[in-house]
């Protein structure tokens, strides 16, 4: 599909996202999405009308609750293609990946890439890895040539980013398995910024773990999901209630995958919002998605590219997501001066301080689409970027 059918075949859905009034130009949803009403009204719901604990009541809205709670793990664990048994929910993709760095049996040498998220990197510090690095290819992906050469048996976890949140640019996952595997490394997978716009399914792509948020994905903070068909091998993180199995002074026995990961009450409403988001993004279909946001990202990068004063980083075929910087101004100005036009887009480090330092920048400014966006936001922008040279002119 070219950029211009997939601009005009596209649903208009802003209508849907009371979050967005008219003339705001919302261009950072790599940061975090606006809600859907079908997401908002699903958790005014849970929260009111259909409140109760889950898993513990014996009354009937409890057991309604356990069922719609479940129901949801068991919808969200389908959108990307896996079974209820293998999804944990957690606080966020940050929570996943520190589980994983923390309970890990193995703790070895992590092999990491020069565009990984803070969250991917901090979580392997503070639990005792050894880190090594990949660098990047010059159109700044993830090197998967050079990350061959590096791998060692003595690696037992790689942890790369499914697409930077920065650059947009995509990994060939099944090959960073296939590599991982040969020297008996385990992959985890930062789906933060994929799960939202590219079909993930996470049984045919290889990997061991893959994380991403709710936030993202058009659902509500404070809860993300982890995937693994190893959870069993990994034992718990946290203690509390729900989690066990036989508790006394003397000894703790603890409930399987993936009860024995979520401690205390659960994210109930949520879970229930996070469900509703996927089904919401189902309506629309991802590969539709997709589309659009990759036509979006064309028109504007081919726009930014005809400015001798623009900077572009990242590849030609991001996903969904634009970062660049303009000559002689600070991204912050950029950002300033594109709100009071009614522009909302990011900069700053992107908490990716590691691949600042690789660009040669101290920040950069990003835009970035989600569903709602339409080629008058692209206009908004590169009209605003004219007001900027203009100011700094």
């Amino acid at each position: 599909m070219n950029t211009a059918t997939a601009l005009r075949t596209f649903p208009d859905v802003r209508a849907d996202f009371p979050g967005l009034g008219p003339g705001w130009h919302y261009l950072d949803t790599a940061a975090t999405a606006q809600k859907p009403r079908a997401v908002i009204d699903a958790t005014v719901n849970a929260m009111g009308r259909d409140y109760a604990t889950v898993h513990r009541g014996v009354y009937a809205r409890s057991a309604d609750m356990t069922l719609a709670y479940e129901a949801a793990r068991r919808r969200i664990a389908a959108f990307v293609g896996a079974t209820e048994q293998q999804v944990v929910f957690v606080r966020g993709a940050t929570e996943a990946i520190n589980l994983v760095a923390y309970s890990h049996p193995n703790k070895g040498r992590v092999l990491l890439s020069v565009l990984e998220h803070h969250s991917n990197i901090v979580p392997w510090q503070l639990a005792g890895w050894q880190i090594d690095v990949c660098p990047l290819t010059a159109d700044g992906c993830i090197d998967l040539d050079a990350a061959e050469k590096l791998l060692t048996p003595e690696h037992t976890m790689v942890a790369f980013a499914h697409v930077s949140n920065v650059l947009g640019s995509p990994l060939d996952v099944a090959r960073a398995a296939d590599l991982a595997h040969r020297v008996g490394a385990e992959l985890l997978i930062d789906g933060c910024q994929a799960v939202p716009r590219l079909p993930v399914d996470v049984s045919a792509l290889g990997c061991d773990y893959y994380v991403f948020s709710g936030h993202k994905l058009y659902g509500p903070t404070g809860i993300g999901v982890l995937w693994s068909d190893k959870l069993d091998a990994l034992p718990p993180w946290q203690g509390g209630g729900s989690m066990i199995d036989r508790v006394t002074f003397e000894r703790t026995t603890y409930a399987p995958a993936p009860t024995r990961f979520e401690a205390g009450t659960p994210a109930i409403i949520e879970a229930i919002g996070l469900a509703a988001a996927v089904g919401y993004v189902e309506a629309i279909g991802i590969d539709a998605i997709h589309a659009h946001e990759c036509a979006l990202v064309g028109t504007l990068r081919e726009a930014l590219a005809r400015r001798n004063s623009i900077t572009l980083f990242g590849p030609e075929n991001s996903a969904g997501i634009v970062s660049f910087a303009m000559a002689g101004v600070h991204p912050h100005d950029i950002g300033t001066i594109l709100d009071e036009s009614g522009v909302a887009i990011r900069a700053g480090h992107h908490c990716a301080q590691p691949l600042m330092e690789h660009l040669g920048v101290a920040a950069t400014a990003r835009a970035s689409f989600g569903v709602y966006s339409n080629d008058d936001d692209v206009a908004a922008l590169i009209e605003g970027l004219s007001r900027v040279e203009r100011i700094f002119g």
